[in-house]
This record gives structure tokens, sequence and C-alpha cells, in this order.
């Protein structure tokens, strides 16, 4: 069906919305990455049949939908208009829940979240502290759309923010309407949206393109892919108004190779909006003729930066150039191009569609609207949340993440993944924003956040974030070339308890001139992990070089496990959890550790209900070395 005026496209809408509206019921089934790994495919085909058997497939549609974002609780199911959520969902749930909520009226306790046998828990989404303090823009349609149809998007208003940039605003226009939000990049360093805009249409050239950056290589970090796989059509619908505002017939989805998921759902969107003449020529029956063709990247962390991933499309390897000159004056073929992240573009068309002041209404008012992250870590709820930007980053931590497991604290936290800086506890006040995350030596951009506690060994994680980014780097420019292996090297020596005088004084040296000389964006952040850990975190580095211990007790070569025989009950538990068969007792008498045998894993430590179990450099520190004489 090719949509021919901006009428036969709200006529399409309208349809749509309208035979949502004669349902009983919707029941969505979250088909986001962690759901469908939980098992969530198979649940949307019992969940089809079992209302088929009951006669109610026209009355009660199934469908799949977008990331729920609860991807610990998975597999996750939304019962619309209720709002009604259910998480764990089993097979035995899925004839549980068609029963006795479709049919009987009353929601099944076992599968609510906190529910049970003795808790009723809690039945509408909106109650649950998770999603309490969420503020949904860019993943405003989740549990309400199946990101695999156009006509679910179109229902919640999909492409008449294009139809409204075709038919009543010209390019100017559109370009003043992203100034007026002040949207900024949601990757990198946060460059004005409008920026970048206004220097590609002014740009000289015989033609221009526009580039969707989907390259989440930072461990920790899909914030990109999540918005991606949840919304393909918004991020269609948002470069056709980039195009329409810069002069560009052409763009490219650059999405990284293993992203299978966002992958075919790119392409059969991209299939729908030709069909539906979304894209192509004359779109709506106008004059604006744009396409764009999905590009499957090379699975390198240095993708993400815009020039190498510039020289990707083109077929060249994957090397940053200098960016003296911007890709929105010179880039795809040395031609202008507006290039800019998932979550930048997935802003556009509620901007467009509901105005600059409505946008600026939300969030920072240096940094207007909303920020996607995929907190992870040391915390109760892993998943995705959306807040507004320059929330604290303790409302995060303790509101939609659950704050640390029982009896531990926050000792840290990691944003923008291995490149980002470490932010102390007390300085979780942060405000999710640039500026401030920058005077605190982090960064926002990708939205990857995780939480340590009191249990992690900051040396140790500053190691593994540095030897991802060694790992990773392109090799072009000699600072980020030599000084990361040097870099992991003196972490390596340090964590090992064979740190010479000098060593942290040449860390940090060697940091400085990667973040002062490294040719790209990715090797001067390279150096936040250490920097700010040497700053906020000196101590420990300290504890590590001349005391020769591990004050969280994570190191294997500065730790050595101990039982306290006053506290330990002999239940067994930190037996049984040993890998290594190296805590040795009988039931009800103290226990103890062979330490020749035992890996230092910490198990038995984690299992212990009585605290008994001490790691060397803990607090508890003075009581285990009168053990251990």
């Amino acid at each position: 069906m090719k949509l021919l005026s901006l009428q036969d496209l709200e006529s399409r809408a309208e349809a749509s919305r309208e035979w949502i509206r004669g349902r009983k019921a919707v029941i969505s089934v979250c088909m986001g990455s962690g759901c469908i790994s939980a098992g969530s495919e198979a649940l949307l085909d019992l969940f089809r049949r079992a209302i088929a058997d009951e006669g109610l497939s026209e009355q009660v549609p199934v469908m799949g939908s977008g990331c729920l974002g609860f991807c610990g609780k998975g597999p996750v199911i939304l019962v619309r208009p209720e709002g009604v959520l259910y998480c764990g969902v089993d097979e035995a749930g899925v004839s549980r829940i068609v029963k006795e909520h479709i049919v009987g009226g009353k929601p099944v306790a076992k599968y609510l979240y906190g529910g049970g046998a003795k808790d009723a828990g809690i039945a509408l989404m909106d109650e649950i502290p998770f999603y309490k303090g969420q503020k949904l823009l860019v993943l405003a349609g989740r549990g309400c759309m199946d990101p695999e149809s156009i006509d679910s998007y179109m229902a919640a208003d999909g492409y008449s923010a294009l139809g409204k940039a075709l038919s009543a605003m010209s390019p100017d226009l559109i370009i003043d309407a992203i100034k007026e939000s002040g949207l900024r990049g949601r990757g990198g360093r946060g460059f004005h949206a409008w920026m970048k805009w206004e220097s590609c249409r002014m740009a000289a050239g015989p033609e221009k393109f526009v580039v969707c950056n989907c390259d989440d290589g930072a461990p920790g970090a899909y914030a990109g892919r999540t918005v991606l796989e949840n919304s393909p059509h918004a991020v269609i619908e948002a470069m056709a108004i980039g195009a329409r505002a810069v002069g560009a017939s052409m763009g490219f989805i650059y999405v990284r190779t293993e992203y299978d998921l966002a992958v075919g759902r790119v392409e059969k969107a991209l299939a729908q909006a030709r069909e539906y003449g979304l894209l192509g020529r004359g779109i709506l029956g106008t004059g604006f003729d744009f396409d764009i063709r999905a590009v499957h990247g090379e699975s390198a962390f240095i993708c993400g930066e815009s020039t190498a991933l510039i020289a990707s499309i083109e077929g060249r390897p994957a090397e940053p150039r200098h960016d003296q000159v911007h890709s929105s004056e010179k880039g795809l073929w040395g031609r202008p191009t507006l290039l800019s992240n998932v979550e930048t573009w997935a802003n556009v068309p509620p901007i467009i569609r509901n105005g600059a002041a409505w946008f600026r209404s939300v969030g920072s008012p240096s940094c207007p609207g909303t920020k996607v992250l995929t907190p992870g870590g040391r915390i109760r709820n892993l998943g995705v949340v959306e807040v507004p930007t320059g929330t604290p980053l303790s409302e995060i931590v303790f509101g939609p993440c659950g704050g640390p497991g029982p009896g531990r604290r926050i000792k840290a936290v990691q944003a923008c993944g291995p490149a980002g800086g470490l932010i102390p506890e007390r300085m979780l006040g942060t405000g999710l924003a640039y500026e401030s995350l920058e005077e605190a030596g982090a960064m926002m951009c990708t939205g990857g956040l995780i939480v340590f506690d009191d249990r992690t060994c900051i040396v140790e994680t500053v190691r593994s974030s540095i030897e991802f980014m060694s790992e990773e780097c392109c090799g072009k420019c000699s600072p980020c070339r030599e000084g990361l292996p040097r870099m992991l090297a003196l972490l390596e020596s340090i964590c090992r308890g064979r740190a010479r005088a000098g060593d942290l004084e040449f860390l940090e040296e060697i940091a400085w001139t990667l973040k002062d000389a490294s040719f790209c964006g990715l090797g001067k952040s390279a150096a936040n992990p250490v920097l700010s850990s040497l700053k906020c975190f000196r101590d420990e580095y300290v504890a590590h070089a001349d005391e020769k211990r591990c004050p969280a007790g994570v190191c294997p070569e500065l730790t050595r496990f101990v039982i306290d025989p006053e506290k330990c009950s002999g239940c067994g538990l930190c037996r049984k959890a040993c890998p290594a068969g190296a805590v040795a007792g009988a039931p009800k008498e103290a226990h103890s550790i062979k330490e020749e045998i035992c890996v230092k894993c910490g198990a038995c430590r984690d299992a212990c209900r009585k605290e008994a179990v001490f790691a060397s450099g803990t607090a508890a520190f003075p009581v285990q070395r009168q053990l251990l004489r």
C-alpha cells in the first residue's frame, strides 16, 4: 500500500488506531534481546495458541513488543490497557494468565513483581519501583508498539512528524526547531545537533548523505542497539527529516554485524517504508526523494568513532582521521554528511511533532530531554531505563537500579563503559549531564552505567578497562598504540604485587599523554578510568603497590581468605560454594580454608551469611592478622 499524500498517511494511522481501540485487551510479549534469550519467542507462540483455544483471537491480539526494560526479570509480559506486568513468565504461566486474567479478570499473583504464594505483588507496571522516575521520550512506544510492524508505529503517530516536515516546514524551519529544542548529540561529547545540521545544509557539494551510527562497541553499553531494535521506524523517519533539512537524498544505517536482531528489524522496516512510499521517490506525493541502506559494521570498537565509521562504510580500513574538517562538510566520499547516533536521531520525530518548547520542558536546561541508560554491575535491577537529563546518579542507582545487594554499599559508578571515569560514592549527587559528568572525570555518551559495590577492586576494574581498550586500539597513533599496552603492563604489575617505586607516577604520566596527544576521541577518553581512579581511589593503588594487599580481596596474589572461628557456625554453605574443595570442617563446627589449594575466587565469602569469611585487606584485616599467626 503506497501512501500518496499526507491524507493517506493520516487515514492509515487512524485505521490502525481504531483497530487497537476495538480490542478487549492486548498482550505484549517482550521481544527484546534479553527476553528472547530467556525464551520469549516460544511464549509468544504459546500465548497465541492459548488465546485461539479460548476463541479470543479477534478480541485479544497477541503482539511482540520492543524491550520493556526489565531485563533482569524476563521474560516480561504486559497486558494492556490495564498495564499489568508479569515477570519471569514460564510456559506454565501462559495458560494461567489467559484463563485467570484474560478470561477470569484476576491477575495471576505468582508472576507479578514481588508476587508469590504469600504476597499478591505489584500488578501495575507504573507502580513497580524500576519504572518509577523514568520519563519516556525515545522509548515512548515501550510495550505498545510492535517493532516489526509499520502500522503499529503509525498508530502511535509514527511518520506524522515527517508529514509535518514535508507539508508545513521549510528546511530552515526544521533546523530552527532542532536549534530551539536544545537537542545535543547523545554520543561523544554532546555536540549541539543543530550546528551539524546547519553546517551540512550550508556546505557545498553535488550530493549529501545522512548516517546513523549504531555501533555500541563498549561492554555494558547497548542503548543505541535497544532503541534501534525497539523502534527502527523512528530512526528511519528521523533520517528522512534530517535529509529534508540538509538536502540529502541517500542515507546509511551502520549496524554492528553481530547485532542480528537489530539488523533484521532494520531491514524489515526499510522494506515496509519503501512499500508504503515513505522511502523512495516522491515521498507522500511531494518532490522529496530519499532512501536508506543498511550497512553491516566491522565489529570493532574503533568503528564507533565517526571518521573511522565513515571509512568503514566506504570500504576502507576503519581508522580515524584528523577532525579539523568536520564530516558535515567533508564526510562520506568527501561529501557533506550529517552523522549522529541512534538515540540522537530518535529524539527528532517527537521534537518536530510536539514542538521545541515541549522538549525543553524535560531534563536539564543545558541539555534538555532524556537519556537512555543500560545500568549493570552490582545492582538489584538490570535492564534499560530512560530518565530526564540532570537526574542525580544517586536517584538512578537507588531508584530504577534498586541499589546494591543486601548488606553491601555502593563504591563507584563507571559511566560510558570502559572509557568512562569512575565516580565515587560521595559524588553520586552528580547530575546526568555532560558538563557535570565531565567535571567528575566521566562522560555520558553511550549510556553504559556500571555500578560497583564495596567488594570491587578499583585497580582490577581499571586494569580490565585498559585491557579492553588496548585490544580494540586501531594502532594508528603512537600515544594510543604504545601507551595502552604500557599502562596495562603497569596495572598488571600493581595487581600482582610487583609494582616498583614510581610506577603510580609513571602510570599517571602515560595517561595524561594519551589524553593530550591521541589521534582521536577514543584514544583521549581511554585515559579516563586511570586518571579518575588515581584521583578518587589513590589509597587503593597505594595499598596494592606499597603494602602488597588488595583491600577488596579480589587480586589473587594479594589476597588470603580466612574464616573467623568465633563467627563461623559450621553451616557448610562456604564448603558447598567452594569450587576447589579448599574449605574443611565438620557440620556445626568452625571451618577453615586450606590455603595451598584455595583459588582465591571469593565464593566462600559470598556464600557466608554470618560474615565469618574475611579477605586480607578488608576492614577486618587486623582480626585476620591475629588469626594467621
